[in-house]
């Protein structure tokens, strides 16, 4: 078989199947693991998948914004859990850019017993900001989106100039080894854009398994710019932990037992 033909019959199956693995292609189409590894990273070039670790995942797109009603009701119990681990990574004293998404509004909710600054775009945290809640609360300026719960835009500018956070915790509709971090809307990528540029210290992505391997309309930043991906089970297996150390990005792997 030539590999153009492999290649296809490959897309083939990662469409089905949604992920295949290096061994399995091997056994398969009777032919080397290093084969099949180049035949992979031929369409990984082409944009056509994501290399995992031990395979490839199908590249997905986002080209709409889905409504935040939407986003929230997905994968509640693994948000949870990265909340969780993601709010480990915070010490109380610290400052902590936090932008807008489903994912970063559980963040803030495990981060209500901690001594800390919030300065976030995230307009529902304010549901959380209660008398009982430990952290201080800043909100940048910008125009309200009903469609993301969050202010974003030129006017969040000003604000987020004044403005150098230890560490920043980052939602993405969108996270890939090769694109980085992209979203549909290009105001927030600009807000979430400045607040990793204002960050001294950390910047901790959270994602769960279904914004792996996402691609979206609007680059925010490269991967080689974020520390640490939180993520869960399911995503840590779409990831190639060896492109991942070569990135200088860390892996925690929510909800993950010792």
């Amino acid at each position: 078989m030539i590999p153009a033909d492999r290649h296809r019959q490959i897309l083939g199956i990662i469409t089905q199947d949604g992920v295949v693995q290096v061994q399995d292609l091997s056994e398969r189409f009777g032919v080397s693991v290093l084969t099949v590894r180049r035949d992979l990273d031929k369409l990984a070039e082409e944009g056509l998948v994501e290399r995992t670790h031990g395979g490839a995942t199908l590249r997905r797109s986002l080209p709409i914004e889905p409504a935040y009603t939407q986003k929230a009701l997905e994968y509640t119990k693994e948000k949870q859990l990265i909340a969780v681990a993601a709010a480990s990574l915070v010490e109380d004293g610290d400052t902590v850019l936090i932008n807008s998404g489903s994912t970063t509004l559980e963040v803030i909710g495990a981060l209500r017993d901690h001594r800390v600054t919030i300065i976030t775009n995230n307009i529902d945290a304010a549901w959380i900001a209660n008398e009982d809640a430990r952290f201080n609360l800043v909100f940048i300026g910008g125009v309200y989106r009903t469609r993301s719960h969050s202010v974003s835009g030129s006017l969040s500018k000003p604000m987020l100039h004044q403005v150098y956070a230890n560490k920043a915790i980052i939602g993405v509709d969108g996270f890939s080894l090769s694109a980085g971090l992209t979203t549909p809307v290009i105001d927030e990528a600009d807000t979430t854009r400045l607040m990793i540029e204002r960050t001294v210290g950390k910047v901790i992505v959270v994602a769960a398994s279904n914004k792996i391997g996402v691609l979206s309309n609007y680059c925010t930043a490269a991967a080689k710019d974020i520390d640490v991906l939180v993520t869960d089970m399911q995503g840590s297996r779409l990831l190639s932990r060896q492109e991942l150390d070569e990135n200088g990005i860390e892996l925690i792997t929510a909800g993950e037992s010792c």
